[in-house]
């Protein structure tokens, strides 16, 4: 049977364990086929980022046009837009990109600041869900993300810019808010104990992608990705990779 095509506009993560690298592993795990249009190029491990070269826009432009003009995508991931040309390139081809699921790269895990929240403002009325981190949440909307409530405040104040749904997660006690035909709902998870999340972000956007491309419902499409990471995380706890926050094992199952 032929997969779903999932195309991933992302930055590239040197190191393997995030951006457009996660995300083929995360659609090839998922059974999906994977394209792919780089938006950066980063020299980053698990320790950091130390260089970030942004692709130009018309580079971008080209690599989209290439893939849709040949390729059935069924849903696009966008991840770490540094450069707020690229925004507007993907803005303007907005209904060539179908299920677009918005992962508003702003922080790496290390702390290295990735993207700018004016930048990722551009796509959301364009998106189907927007997956930010409490930390994300709270740079777009201009307020402290921390609760439960908080995060589902957050998720309607996004969701008033255009989305269809809006995904806050990132609590310890793997508590993420969902808010999709307007209201909110809490999706519980089991916590994973381990240092290594890197990736974890662009690895759940990337796998609601894949489920939205299989036909999957929004609520189904999320509770599905939730899984797939938790297990993702549970299966690279006991690696030794890097002196940092190290990757998922995205292939698990």
């Amino acid at each position: 049977m032929t997969p779903p095509v999932v195309l991933t506009i992302a930055g590239s993560d040197s190191g393997g364990g995030a951006g457009i690298q996660a995300d083929l592993k995360t659609f090839a795990a998922l059974g999906a086929y994977g394209t792919s249009a780089l938006t950066a190029i980063t020299a980053q491990n698990t320790l950091g980022v130390t260089a970030i070269h942004p692709i130009p826009a018309d580079i971008v432009a080209a690599q989209l046009d290439a893939v849709l003009s040949d390729l059935p995508v069924a849903a696009v991931k966008v991840g770490m837009i540094a450069d707020p040309a690229v925004a507007k390139v993907l803005a303007e081809r907005a209904a060539d990109l179908p299920n677009l699921v918005v992962d508003p790269v702003l922080v790496a895990t290390s702390g290295s600041r990735l993207g700018e929240a004016s930048i990722v403002s551009v796509l959301l009325p364009y998106a189907t869900v927007v997956t930010p981190n409490r930390a994300e949440a709270g740079a777009l909307v201009g307020q402290r993300v921390e609760t439960a409530s908080e995060m589902a405040a957050a998720a309607a104040a996004l969701a008033g810019l255009g989305p269809r749904a809006v995904v806050v997660t990132g609590s310890e006690l793997a508590v993420d808010v969902l808010w999709h035909d307007g209201a909110a709902s809490e999706l519980r998870g089991e916590p994973v104990p381990t240092v290594n999340n890197h990736g974890s972000g662009c690895t759940f956007s990337s796998a609601v992608a894949v489920r939205l491309a299989a036909g999957d419902s929004v609520p189904d499409a999320v509770a599905a990705a939730k899984r797939y990471v938790t297990g993702a995380l549970r299966g690279g706890a006991s690696w030794r990779l890097g002196a940092g926050p190290g990757p998922l094992d995205h292939f698990w199952a």
